[in-house]
């Protein structure tokens, strides 16, 4: 909550208050009679007060609050825009400048002059942020609750004040103190609270959710030192701790009152009451850090709750340090703020592992008790638990947070003492997921020992809820058929490689006995004694000759319900969220008919209502109307409103236009304009200096073998090889001008990642200095690629890569963000690619390589040594290690796509096969690049046809169809 200052006791000049800013600034600033009213307010020593109420967002009790007149106007007035003019914005910045300082007083230079002014933001954020919840509180509206590890938020400043509808005003207030916008929005640093689309597609539905009045909320870590910082060396990617809240963050607001224990290890016992209670072990607290999230044109402002974890200074061992033991003495401490330390830590250790898993249970076990006390809160003397999922939906994005079904569980049974029917019925009816990847390794499995040891309870419950799906499992495919049902049970069971029940081994036992049939069995039966002219001599067979035998088993028929002792015992994540939730989506198409024929096969048959598709979605907002203003203005020229920000299906209003001279050479000064940005970027980042008038090429996103920059920059080499075969004016008429740009993280730990990394920068450092190439072909690797490096590349670029394998890409998002900036894409049918190809029409968009119903036979191929590789890439592997980019021994990177078998080799994300599909696509884009009118068309529909790929329609179909929530709009 905003704090209300306090009155002043001594009367003390206002000018005096402010000699160090007016000093820097007197010189070239008027003070306006409204910045003479705000700074006299500020010095005087008496003012009128007025008693009011002010009911907490986290508990009940009315707080009554001293609010002086002039303020409690103010917060009358704040939502009307009128009230935010220039001077009066001057006033506020002055304001914190001085009162609400972070720098020393005598100077007003850029880094002060942003946090004075992001404070002055978030004050008029703050009165939508407090009226939105109080109204949410008043209407008790079902709310939903966004979990996920990643929140990729990037700059706040321009994204806020743009929705708020300030840039003007906000503008003229910093040129007034003598700063231009752009630059003091520079000076803030990126949230270091994400990495790649997951966390970018989680913001882009908070600032969906907020624009289109859903309530709702997002619960995330707050993470110190982020994922971390890219350098790039000569050696390749180095990475060090981010820094992004080295000098604190402007935009949070700490909530001391609202925290919650977190408990890891200890035992599990049956009490006197005859419930289990979870005692003992390691005991921390998560605290509340909140983060505005204003929607656009509208009042409603959300929350991002961020939770960092601490343990009370109490607990620090005070004896331990003076004794010298100054490790044991914070030991304690050190174990729960490392919690919230680092996004992803490397987990190829035991403590890697265990830090993992406190982070995913530290998210869903905080965020529950936050969410079940607002319940009960809203809910006051009469809480029905039975209503529970009818007030609250919760969306786990992707499988990191699948502790909250057992956590729920846990909570309803042995906190609010509900029976497992109720607690599972509620907890199914309230809980869906979101799958993002098709990678095995992608899709959790956490060892069983590990999960035991640490959250001993959660196992229980887990045990359960597996046995209750083996129930479910043997109703549906009955025992007529053991070898299915074996298979059925092994496959989709949450716990695997662990003793079945014994009931259940049971089962099987009695199964098959029961298919046993007696039969007789003649021992011996000579026909020259038994059997005379075909007739036999005795009417009776004795009894001697006859026995009874059971039916013995096939020695060829499989074992059943055996465990494999070689094979570590683990809980698939990914079954539970299936299991434990009403509604499964996928997010493109093509990758939710993978989940539901694949993935999830077996689930589907069982339960197919579950199973839907969620294509997913960019906010227009701040992925055009505020990262390419000069775009964004055209858009509005030629379709006539604004509207399209809110309402992208304008955007097909284009369409008419596309061969019109007057828009063509508008929308290519626009692009020229974005990509002399870029040219001062890459200058700045990289000491490159590139041509504006080459064609921008950009591949930006994670470093993963199944996104294939290793397939681009072979690409490449293979271009600089042919060029460097020919004369300079063949090349010249054989090759269109080129920057190829890269940007994205490999993991720290992703030794093959890093490889083509590295890769990457040698080949750039080779071919950036060869002056016989010149500017026919620069490549450009930009360190620590992130959010507001995107914002500027993305408006800048013309080709754009997305050619991961097929079927390996679940959605993708930066596909959809080139494509609303007129870019154009070269990539394979995979993820979103297949129905933006659709939506702006093939022939706007460069397709390549085998599809996805291909991949397991091309596999398949490989395994038999039947696949033959293209003689072009078998030359470009052989040019690579001739040594022509450097002494690094590329024999492990270029051996991954060799052989026919074994673990990083055999080229599993088919480069090879790929590659002369890729460079005979290549050659038609220099083609159609050459006809600037006709690329200027394809640019100009691209933007037209991504319409559907707005993050609204996104979530307006969550909301209809998973959550079931409606549009709350304050009065």
């Amino acid at each position: 909550m905003a704090s209300t200052p306090v009155p002043s006791t001594t009367s003390t000049s206002p000018i005096a208050n402010l000699t160090s800013i007016t000093r820097l600034t007197g010189s070239r600033l008027n003070l306006t009679a409204s910045s003479n009213l705000f700074l006299n307010k500020i010095g005087r020593s008496r003012r009128s007060y007025k008693r009011i109420s002010i009911k907490s967002v986290i508990r009940d009790p009315e707080v009554k609050v001293s609010v002086p007149d002039d303020v409690n106007a103010g917060v009358k007035n704040a939502l009307d825009s009128s009230t935010h003019d220039s001077s009066t914005i001057a006033s506020s910045i002055k304001y914190h400048a001085e009162f609400t300082p972070s720098f020393s007083p005598e100077r007003f230079e850029l880094p002060k002059a942003y946090f004075a002014t992001a404070k002055s933001v978030r004050d008029a954020l703050i009165i939508n942020w407090n009226a939105t919840y109080d109204y949410y509180d008043k209407t008790n509206m079902k709310q939903a609750y966004y979990l996920s590890m990643e929140f990729l938020q990037g700059r706040a400043l321009l994204n806020a004040i743009g929705n708020l509808e300030l840039t003007g005003q906000y503008a003229e207030a910093l040129m007034e103190l003598g700063h231009n916008l752009e630059n003091v929005a520079r000076q803030e640093s990126d949230a270091a609270l994400g990495n790649g689309g997951l966390g970018r597609l989680a913001s882009c539905f908070l600032d969906s959710l907020a624009t289109l009045n859903y309530p709702a909320w997002g619960y995330g870590l707050r993470y110190r030192y982020g994922l971390f910082q890219q350098n790039i060396t000569k050696d390749g990617q180095e990475e060090v701790a981010e820094s992004w809240l080295e000098m604190g963050n402007p935009w949070e607001i700490v909530r001391h009152d609202v925290s919650y224990p977190v408990k890891f290890y200890g035992k599990v016992v049956l009490g006197s009451d005859g419930k289990k209670h979870w005692i003992g072990g390691e005991n921390i607290k998560a605290v509340a850090y909140d983060v505005p999230i204003p929607g656009y044109k509208t009042k409603t402002t959300i929350n991002l709750r961020l939770w960092s974890t601490k343990i009370p200074s109490k607990d620090f061992d005070l004896q331990a340090f003076n004794a010298g033991q100054h490790s044991k003495a914070s030991e304690a401490h050190v174990n729960a703020e490392k919690i919230c330390y680092i996004l992803y830590p490397g987990d190829d250790s035991l403590e890697g592992k265990t830090l993992r898993l406190k982070q995913q249970y530290t998210l869903c076990s905080a965020s529950l008790q936050d969410i079940i006390a607002r319940f009960e809160r809203r809910s006051g003397n009469l809480v029905s638990w039975e209503e529970f999922p009818s007030k609250v939906a919760v969306q786990m994005n992707d499988t990191h947070p699948t502790l909250c079904i057992p956590e729920l569980m846990r909570i309803l049974i042995d906190v609010k003492g509900l029976s497992w029917k109720e607690a599972w019925n509620i907890t199914q009816r309230t809980v869906a997921y979101t799958n993002h990847t098709v990678l095995p390794e992608a899709l959790e499995k956490w060892s069983l020992d590990l999960m035991h040891k640490l959250l001993p309870r959660h196992v229980e419950i887990i045990e359960m809820i597996d046995e209750e799906l083996m129930d479910n499992i043997i109703s549906e495919y009955g025992t007529e058929d053991l070898v299915l049902l074996d298979q059925k049970l092994r496959e989709m069971k949450i716990l695997d490689n662990i003793e079945f029940p014994e009931r259940v081994v049971q089962l099987f036992k009695d199964a098959s006995t029961a298919k046993s049939k007696p039969k007789l069995l003649i021992k011996s039966l000579d026909p020259s004694e038994g059997v005379v002219d075909g007739e036999i001599i005795s009417g009776e067979i004795e009894s001697d000759k006859v026995e009874q035998e059971e039916e013995k088993l096939d020695p060829g028929e499989p074992t059943f319900l055996q465990s494999d002792p070689n094979l570590p015992k683990v809980v698939r994540m990914a079954n539970l969220c299936v299991v434990g939730g009403h509604a499964v989506n996928g997010v493109a198409e093509i990758h939710s008919e993978i989940v539901k024929e694949d993935v999830f096969n077996n689930f589907y048959k069982l339960w197919p209502q579950k199973f839907q598709n969620k294509t997913n979605g960019v906010t227009p907002r701040r992925w055009i109307r505020f990262c390419n203003p000069d775009l964004s203005k055209i858009i509005t020229k030629w379709i006539g409103t604004e509207d399209w920000v809110l309402n992208t299906d304008k955007l097909a209003e284009l369409k008419k236009f596309a061969d019109n001279k007057d828009l063509q050479e508008e929308w290519r000064a626009a692009k020229t304009r974005n990509k002399m940005k870029v040219v001062s970027l890459i200058k700045e980042k990289t000491g490159y200096i590139v041509s504006p008038d080459a064609m921008f090429d950009v591949q930006i996103k994670r470093i993963h073998e199944y996104k294939r920059q290793l397939l681009n920059i072979l690409g490449i080499v293979y271009r600089y090889k042919k060029m460097k075969e020919m004369t300079a004016e063949e090349r010249a008429i054989s090759y269109v001008p080129r920057v190829c740009i890269f940007g994205g993280k490999a993991f720290a730990t992703y030794v093959q990642a890093k490889r083509i990394v590295k890769f990457i920068t040698d080949v750039g450092a080779t071919i950036n200095h060869d002056p016989e190439i010149g500017d026919l072909l620069k490549v450009v690797f930009v360190p620590d690629y992130n959010v507001s490096i995107a914002e500027m590349l993305i408006p800048a670029s013309e080709l754009s890569q997305h050619i991961s394998t097929a079927g390996m890409e679940a959605s993708g998002t930066s596909n959809m963000k080139f494509a609303m900036n007129g870019c154009v894409l070269i990539g394979t049918l995979d993820g979103a690619n297949v129905e933006i190809r659709e939506e702006v029409g093939e022939e706007n968009f460069f397709l390549f390589g085998a599809c996805a119903h291909e991949i397991t036979g091309l596999r398949k191929e490989r395994a038999e040594g039947k696949f033959v590789p293209d003689r072009r890439f078998e030359e470009i592997k052989q040019y690579v290690r001739s040594g022509v980019f450097g002494t690094y021994n590329y024999d492990e990177l270029m051996g991954s796509l060799e052989g026919n078998e074994g673990f990083g080799r055999a080229d599993y994300f088919l480069v090879g096969k790929d590659f002369p599909s890729y460079i005979e696509c290549q050659e038609e884009v220099d083609k159609a690049y050459r006809n600037q009118k006709l690329w200027t068309r394809m640019s100009i529909l691209n933007t037209a046809g991504s319409s559907k790929f707005s993050s609204d329609r996104t979530i307006h179909e969550y909301a209809k169809d998973i959550w079931n929530i409606e549009p709350l709009v304050l009065p």
